[in-house]
This record gives C-alpha cells, structure tokens and sequence, in this order.
C-alpha cells in the first residue's frame, strides 16, 4: 500500500498527464513548464513512495536538466519540422529555433553549475571521502549535454531525448564514466 502523499501525487499526475495530452501542450512555454513539472513529480512521487527523502539540489539539478531536455525536445521537433515552419498544435514556429536552443543550452550549463555548488556544499563532506573527484563529473555531464543539444540542433534527433539516451551509445559510456566516479569518491 502506498502512502496517502503518495497516492495523492500520483492522482494529480495522471490528472495533468491527461489534461496536458487534451489540451495543455497547447500553450506555448507553458508546455515545457509542464514536461519538466511531470519529470520532478516523479522524483517527488519516487521519494514519497519509498520514503527516502530528496534534497534540495537534487530538485534544483533535475530542474535544470529536465528544462533543457523539454527544450532539446522542441528544438529537435522544430528542425524535423522545418519544412513545414511550425509544429502542428503547438505555438511554437521556425522562427524560435535559435532561442530553443539557446534556451536548451542555458539550461544545460544551469544544471552542471547547480551540480558544481553542490560539490562545495557542506552536504557532501559526510557522503564522500574524496568529493574533489566528483567535479570530473561536470565535464562528463557537459559533454553529453551539449552532444545531445547539437545532435538535436543538427535534426538529427527524432526521438523523445530521454529514449535516444537508452538508445545511444555515447550517453552509455558518460553514465557508467559517472558511476565510476561517484563509486571512486565514495
């Protein structure tokens, strides 16, 4: 049996899931808005389900880089969707390519930043014993972030971004580099 929370949150998902498939991915912005609040309410729901609690800046990082994946998702659908000029049900048009990558970039760059002032928090000196290793991981992630935005950028992503990087090879080898350097900080 889930907890009450639980259930509740879950309830409220699969309310805006649907109302967002109707109807709420309509709105320009509104929809990214709304694609990286399902993607943290599943963090939430993972948290209250299990009881474990969520810090902070895991929140703030999944913000950033959920936001820049909705953002690679609509730059993607805009450059496969170029001849056309627009996306059919949405209100973005050709013209807001430069700025959704931009926007998908700053995003991105948000993330590993958030990522970097967590290392120097004082919340990692009892989780680590070498928290200095860690910061390799911000290249990894700068690496794979910006790889995802010019393949994106380039039309060559026709994917959800999420399922390209179970599909992708190069988003394999940044994970398992990240383990081993979580595991080598530990």
């Amino acid at each position: 049996m889930l907890p009450v929370a639980a259930r509740y949150l879950l309830l409220l998902y699969v309310v805006l899931t649907i109302a967002y498939s109707v109807y709420l991915k309509r709105f320009l912005i509104g929809d990214l808005m709304l694609l990286v609040g399902f993607y943290l309410l599943r963090v939430i729901y993972g948290s209250l389900a299990t009881g474990i609690t969520v810090s902070v800046w895991l929140l703030a990082l999944s913000l950033f880089v959920f936001l820049s994946l909705a953002f690679v998702k609509r730059l993607s659908e805009l450059r496969v969707q170029r001849l056309v000029n627009n996306l059919p049900g949405r209100g973005y048009t050709a013209e807001d390519v430069n700025l959704i990558g931009s926007l998908a970039g700053s995003s991105a760059y948000a993330s590993v930043l958030v990522f970097a002032l967590y290392i120097n928090s004082p919340d990692v000196i009892p989780l680590y014993h070498r928290p200095q290793v860690l910061w390799a991981i911000c290249i990894a992630l700068i690496y794979w972030l910006t790889r995802l935005i010019l393949i994106s950028n380039r039309g060559h992503l026709h994917d959800d971004p999420i399922v390209f990087a179970f599909r992708d090879r190069a988003s394999y080898i940044r994970g398992f580099l990240i383990a081993l350097l979580i595991y080598a900080a530990s």
